[in-house]
């Protein structure tokens, strides 16, 4: 069947002028919900040049009152009768305005369009599990489109997200700069505020189990907690008599405390470790084991709060050769968190981090210990610690049970380990003991 054409310049002078734009504008909307172009429409307040268009369209006044109400019907009749548009409004408004998609079929494709966008991400999710819970968190937010406000836009950028987080942890660590330049071709692409950069920073919260938090100085950390680091000297990490590099025996042979920093650790890490290595929250425990102990104190790392990209690469080295780890912590809730984010990276036993030893130290307490603050955290490794803080609601810190701490350093009962360790080469040397090792005079393997 022959389709009559429209008549356009007739049209255009009859209903495209601007005066009644409100009036296709309604049309077309009706068009995209699929529904019928019958009944009337309304404009509110009309101006007279407004009520004067659609006079001249209709051949006769609209109507009395302050809005402007037009039948559709009647406009329809007026086109098929005089020719203009022999097939009525729907090809009127289709001339004028273009091909009408019914708005559930634009929505299809735009689902469509974003799903082909997150592509890149569900690959990620399937490749690292880790990330699966974090990835459809993202498909279900509103931070991408914050970022992409079109799918064209967004498969990229996600698609810049996944390379990064596929190669994260950096092991060793690596300057974040360079990083971006390697992996995104731009030095400044992981730069703070772009929109990589955000959403990696969300996807290594999940990866690493970083706790949240904002500014400047916890982005630092939670890029150094995937190994990427804004330089590698300001992130440092504390120790004494740890040995396995001449200038790491050297301090140990004067049984004085060691900064090590993250450049150190990648360029030139210990080449041996002792059997169990101690780990303390606090630089007090430290300090008092070298003036105590000396050269004689077994190996022990402070990480001085949240662990640093600097301490997890150590620990993470010293684990790969073959040492065992002791923690203890203050007794709060912000200790259980740091103790929970470090076995997240690397394994270890309690030392006098139990809630017997917790309650031990509350009824030895004198004075009375302060109260715990902030939000009750978990304890893992000892479920019964966490309640038992509850039940006391009292906070120990390390330097409260100092004492015992020495005397386990000293090489007492509680430090004995046997575990296998092994130099880069690949040899094993099982050792027993109490970790303070022969090396001529040395305790250092």
């Amino acid at each position: 069947m022959n389709r009559v054409p429209v008549d356009e310049a007739r049209l255009r002078r009859l209903l495209g002028g601007p005066d009644l734009a409100w009036l296709v504008e309604r049309v077309r909307r009706r068009l995209e919900r699929g529904q019928p172009l019958i009944g009337p429409v309304s404009l509110a307040a009309p101006t007279p040049a407004q009520r004067a268009a659609a006079e001249r369209l209709l051949g006769r006044a609209p109507g009395g009152g302050r809005a402007l109400t037009v039948r559709l019907d009647a406009v329809d009749a007026v086109l098929v009768r005089s020719g203009v548009s022999p097939e009525g409004l729907t090809a009127a408004v289709t001339m004028l305005t273009g091909p009408v998609v019914p708005s559930e079929e634009v929505r299809r494709s735009e689902d469509q369009a974003w799903a082909e966008a997150y592509a890149p991400l569900i690959a990620l999710a399937g490749e690292v599990p880790a990330l699966a819970e974090w990835a459809a968190r993202v498909r279900e937010g509103g931070l991408v489109r914050r970022y992409a406000s079109t799918p064209e836009a967004a498969r990229p950028l996600l698609a810049q997200v996944a390379r990064v987080l596929r190669k994260l942890p950096a092991e060793p660590p690596r300057s974040l700069s360079v990083f971006a330049a390697d992996v995104l071709g731009s030095a400044h692409a992981l730069d703070d505020g772009t929109p990589p950069a955000t959403l990696c920073l969300s996807g290594i919260r999940a990866l690493t189990g970083h706790p949240d938090g904002a500014g400047g100085a916890w982005r630092r950390a939670a890029w150094a907690s995937a190994g990427l680091l804004r330089d590698d000297v300001s992130s440092t990490v504390l120790t004494l008599n740890l040995g396995g590099t001449p200038a790491l025996d050297w301090m140990a042979d004067m049984g004085e405390p060691c900064v090590l920093t993250l450049r150190q650790l990648a360029h030139h890490p210990p080449r041996t470790a002792s059997p169990v290595v101690h780990i303390c929250e606090n630089p007090a425990v430290l300090s008092a084991a070298a003036d105590i102990h000396g050269p004689d104190a077994l190996p022990l790392v402070c990480l001085q709060g949240q662990p640093s990209a600097a301490a997890l690469a150590l620990l993470a080295h010293l684990h790969g050769l073959g040492a065992a780890f002791r923690y203890h912590g203050d007794f709060d809730w912000g200790g259980l968190r740091i103790a929970t984010t470090l076995h997240q990276h690397v394994p270890w036993q309690p030392w006098r981090y139990t809630a017997d030893e917790y309650r031990a130290a509350v009824a030895a307490a004198t004075p009375a210990p302060p109260p715990l603050t902030g939000m009750a955290a978990l304890s893992p490794w000892d479920p019964d610690l966490a309640a038992a803080l509850a039940e006391h609601d009292v906070r120990i810190e390390e330097e409260a049970v100092l004492d015992a701490l020495l005397a386990d350093l000293g090489g007492g009962p509680a430090a004995g380990e046997t575990c296998e360790c092994r130099d880069p080469g690949g040899r094993a040397d099982a050792r027993t003991g109490d970790a303070r090792l022969t090396h001529g005079s040395s305790r250092r393997p």
